[in-house]
């Protein structure tokens, strides 16, 4: 499976790979991110907080090798400190009349390592974990905690289209 980078700046309802269950198996398909808004005209919400509730259904997996992420007029890089892929935990809603089916992001207080770019984060879960998420065999609080400091690697980015290169 190719793995990409996931920008915060992408546009509401870009069609993304995602992972889910159906049924006994597990499924990769494309949907748009971003849910419907509560009120006509609002903007759709792409991140949901995940303390306090549960998600019994709906679950899934949404791959990514890094995340870019855009802080005081800069653009940082995050990704895991020994290179490996990883994936955000997220939740799906079927499709309604007036809206496609769509997938959310889980977020949670920043890790030491994200704290000085952000207040939250998405919700990152390792491959390890993958399955407990899908499954829901282990609590929510137990798979969605800060990661230890040092899991992830944070550079700049520098240039067009997030070709990280050194400043002149």
């Amino acid at each position: 499976m190719k793995v990409k980078a996931f920008d915060l700046d992408t546009p509401i309802d870009e069609r993304r790979v995602i992972i889910r269950r159906h049924g006994e198996d597990v499924e990769m398909v494309e949907l748009s991110w971003g849910f419907q808004p509560r009120e006509v005209g609002d903007r759709p919400f792409t991140l949901v907080r995940a303390e306090g509730r549960v998600f019994p259904t709906h679950r899934c997996l949404v791959p990514a090798s890094e995340l870019l992420h855009r802080t005081n007029g800069k653009q940082y890089r995050f990704s895991l400190s020994d290179g490996d892929w990883f994936y955000f935990a997220g939740i799906w809603r079927p499709a309604t009349r007036d809206w496609p089916e769509a997938y959310a992001i889980l977020t949670m207080p920043a890790n030491a390592d994200a704290a000085p770019f952000m207040e939250r984060q998405m919700a990152v879960l390792s491959r390890d974990s993958r399955m407990a998420w899908l499954d829901s065999k282990v609590p929510v609080g137990e798979l969605l905690r800060p990661l230890p400091t040092g899991t992830f690697k944070v550079t700049p980015v520098y240039g067009r289209q997030g070709a990280a290169r050194a400043p002149a």
